[in-house]
């Protein structure tokens, strides 16, 4: 008999264009191939809808619509959990009798209700929420939306004491793992690499000819990089650098000049190109929080990755980069790596640094996890 589990998903993972959407996706394709036999559940918001494509790895894909806006809203629960509290899920849940991984905390409305109490439950954190709505509070510059991640934040805070009815969490990086293990002491905390779509390296020897940033330019940390390479790093330089990324703001693109060029919304296939061809990958980050994807991305098949101290604090990817801490160093490194070649040897130490990052090894362990409890 093989494997049963449901996935709780906060959204449709398909299409993968952003970091948690590529963990949910390429987690479910690995387990899949493990055998498990999955019910995916999924919330429909916005342009996130029904996708065929997640038939091919789920026995069955059960659709909700979330709850957006005021009718989202609780005095009590984080809107991101709350607006996820659907009663057709729970009842699916129940008559379905199989362990369940609810991927974030965004998906934990039920994680202690009496019904599933004898459940096997297996909750995927994909950041400390509470920190990370602060520190996205923090960059924005609307009042009303600092206010909205504020107040989350503190609600985030005490509600993350649901955790105690996971038996197993699955962290997303170390410090998370710390974190929690420090505080859930009575749950099993595990750590579990992100999972990405790059099963080898592809990256390129020799020079590219342009410096990448990439991201989605919608999420405000991500517009606080940009200005940051505009304003610190490229400004008056002659060296060509890249922006591209999904939905930038009009305020953004008002801003932007040579030597930087924004492609907007680039397909998957275009986005590669973009970053096999750079000679650096640069990408400061100005949260902590959980795994940065793109830099998996860049490593995965980009040449030179220029990153600073946030973007791999607590991380195994520090052996993998180049450091700069501001804007004065990122320059000079620029100006040192653009007349580097990537080579052949630091391919070969790539391939090295990153197979902690295989989907297949980080997937058996979930599907150990899940084995042990079935035995």
């Amino acid at each position: 008999m093989p494997i049963k589990l449901h996935i709780v998903t906060w959204d449709v993972p398909f299409p993968a264009d952003y970091g948690g959407a590529i963990d949910v996706y390429y987690k479910l394709k690995a387990l899949h191939s493990l055998g498990i036999e999955i019910f995916l559940h999924c919330f429909e918001y916005e342009n996130r809808t029904a996708q065929s494509d997640l038939e091919q790895y789920a026995k069955q894909v059960f659709y909700y619509p979330r709850k957006t806006g005021i009718r989202g809203m609780d005095f009590q629960l984080p809107y991101i959990v709350n607006s996820r509290k659907n009663p057709q899920l729970l009842k699916n849940l129940i008559e379905i009798d199989a362990p369940i991984l609810f991927e974030g905390l965004h998906t934990t409305a039920y994680l202690n209700h009496s019904e599933l109490k004898e459940r096997f439950k297996i909750v995927r954190t994909h950041n400390i929420e509470h920190q990370y709505y602060t520190q996205l509070a923090s960059h924005t510059s609307s009042f009303l939306k600092k206010l909205f991640l504020y107040r989350e934040s503190m609600l985030l805070s005490p509600y993350e004491r649901i955790l105690n009815a996971a038996n197993v969490v699955l962290s997303i990086s170390e410090p998370d793992q710390l974190y929690f293990q420090k505080k859930y002491s009575g749950v099993s905390v595990e750590f579990i690499f992100a999972f990405h779509p790059e099963n080898q390296i592809s990256s390129l020897s020799g020079f590219g000819k342009y410096c990448l940033y990439h991201g989605n330019l919608s999420i405000a940390e991500n517009e606080k990089a940009v200005l940051f390479l505009m304003n610190d790093v490229f400004r008056d330089s002659k060296i060509p650098c890249i922006i591209a990324g999904k939905n930038p703001s009009a305020q953004l693109l008002k801003r932007i000049k040579l030597p930087i060029e924004i492609r907007i919304n680039p397909s998957a296939s275009e986005m590669q190109t973009l970053i096999q061809e750079a000679h650096i990958n640069i990408l400061p980050a100005f949260q902590n929080t959980g795994i940065k994807l793109k830099l998996l991305h860049a490593l995965f098949m980009g040449r030179h990755c220029l990153v600073n101290p946030t973007m791999v604090e607590g991380s195994v990817l520090k052996e993998a980069v180049q450091l700069a801490k501001d804007g004065t160093e990122f320059r000079k490194a620029v100006e040192q790596l653009m007349s580097t070649p990537f080579e052949e040897a630091e391919i070969n130490q790539r391939k090295i640094q990153l197979r902690l990052f295989d989907n297949q090894i980080n997937a058996r362990k979930i599907f150990n996890i899940l084995q042990s409890h079935c035995l």
